[in-house]
Order: structure tokens, then sequence, then C-alpha cells
């Protein structure tokens, strides 16, 4: 496939964030200005909870979605409260909850703590809403603890497994991917990935799209299954894009 081709693709998957700690209403409005270009819509925006409302008021009318995350990046163990937190995003019109695991107790062997609060979050996240479970793998130490919390995560009712906050010194890699889209496969039913942190170019997501596609079926990488989260790489998408061909009709009118 040629770049511009898999850059359009990415771009269709790609949650545009700005989790950054000087975060703004005038960075939400280019964020969202950002995600809804003649090139084509991302998936989603991505941004702090209390910029929630900001960020729907600015994409109204669009197919762009609007995420926000929980439990960010700490992952506590404090389940009223997450699902608290949870509420408040949701009725500021969260279209995508991304929770980070209580990834410590499940370490030291109180997984009873992150299956709770994945499943009140998902009690609260419905109506076509999604829930992206945080795994934080790079905090995780071995290819068993990655899989386990995987499935745990799976089974409490998580919509998509995410790998990263990115904000931990190791984040998404390619072991990490495999061992999560292997539990995936094995899920028996439908559940989604979203690879995050550290991915900077078009070559580093087209690599985990395609881990996802070879594992899981040919082309299973669509915005509803397989998200890239990410707040530098667009340009290298706009860049591709523009370079290339283009863009076929069935994408043209995406």
């Amino acid at each position: 496939m040629a770049d511009a081709d898999t850059a359009r693709r990415v771009l269709r998957c790609l949650d545009l964030t700005d989790l950054s700690d000087n975060c703004s209403d005038h960075a939400v409005d280019a964020l969202c200005a950002r995600a809804v270009t003649p090139l084509g819509p991302a998936a989603a925006v991505c941004v702090w909870p209390q910029l929630v409302g900001r960020a729907r008021e600015a994409l109204e009318g669009s197919p762009v979605r609007v995420a926000t995350v929980v439990n960010f990046p700490a992952g506590g163990e404090d389940v009223e409260r997450i699902v608290e937190d949870t509420g408040g995003a949701l009725e500021d019109g969260a279209g995508e909850i991304d929770l980070v695991l209580p990834y410590r107790a499940f370490l030291r062997g109180e997984p009873a703590i992150a299956r709770d609060m994945v499943a009140g979050v998902r009690d609260m996240v419905d109506q076509g809403r999604r829930l992206k479970v945080i795994l934080e793998t790079g905090m995780l130490p071995s290819p068993r603890a990655i899989a386990e919390a995987s499935r745990l995560a799976i089974e409490a009712g998580a919509d998509f497994l995410k790998t990263s906050t990115g904000k931990v010194p190791i984040s998404a890699t390619t072991e990490a991917v495999e061992i999560m889209l292997t539990a995936i496969r094995e899920a028996g039913r439908p559940v989604g990935l979203k690879v995050s942190g550290g991915i900077r170019t078009l070559r580093d997501a087209a690599l985990y799209m395609a881990l996802a596609d070879g594992m899981i079926g040919p082309d299973w990488a669509t915005p509803q299954t397989f998200r890239i989260g990410a707040s530098t790489l667009y340009d290298a998408l706009l860049a591709a894009i523009e370079g290339g061909k283009p863009a076929p009709p069935e994408l043209a009118a995406y």
C-alpha cells in the first residue's frame, strides 16, 4: 500500500490527543479543527475531562467522537471516585472513556480492585459509548502479567484494550501488542485495540496496524476496532497524504 493510502487509513483510526498539562480551551478548539480537515476526519479527539464540553461543542455535527481519560495517569484504586468521575465526563458529552487499570493493585495480587473498577465504569459507559482500558503495559513486568491483565479487562467489560498512558518510560511495544491481540483474538466477542505512547511516524503506526491485520484478519483494523493515540503523528500523516495521489472515492467521501 502506498504511503498516502496508509496514511489515510491511519488518520481515520487516529485519536488526536492533547493531554498536556497546559491544555486550554483554545488548544482544544485547535485540536478539534485539525480533526475535521478535508483530508478526512480523525476517529476521535482525546482531552482532559474538564475540557470535554468544549470539545463536544466544537465537534457538533461532525463524525469525530469525543474521548477523555479517567484514573489518569496514576492508575489509583478508589473505585467509587472513578465511577463518579466517569459519570461526570459522560454527562458533559464524552462518547469514549479511556480508563487506567489500577495496575499496582493487580500486580500485588488484588485483581478484584481492578476488576471492580472496570466493571463499575462499564456500567456507566452504555448507549453506544466505548470503554477503553489502559493496561500500562510498560509497568507490567512480564508477558504473563500483560496477558492476565488483558483477560481481566476483557472479562470485566472492556470494549478496547489500550497499551499505555504515554506518561511512563516504556509505552507501546510490539511484544505487548502481540500479547494483547492474542487475548482479543481469544475473547469470544468483539474487542478493539488502541496503541498509544511513542508513536510519532507513519512507519510506527503502519507497523502496529499491519500487526493487527496479520493477527486478527485482513483489514481488521478500522476505526471501530483499532485506534492510534498520538499528539505528534498528525502532521506526518498529512504530509504523506498531501504528497501522494488523490484519495479514492470511498475514502474521499468518508
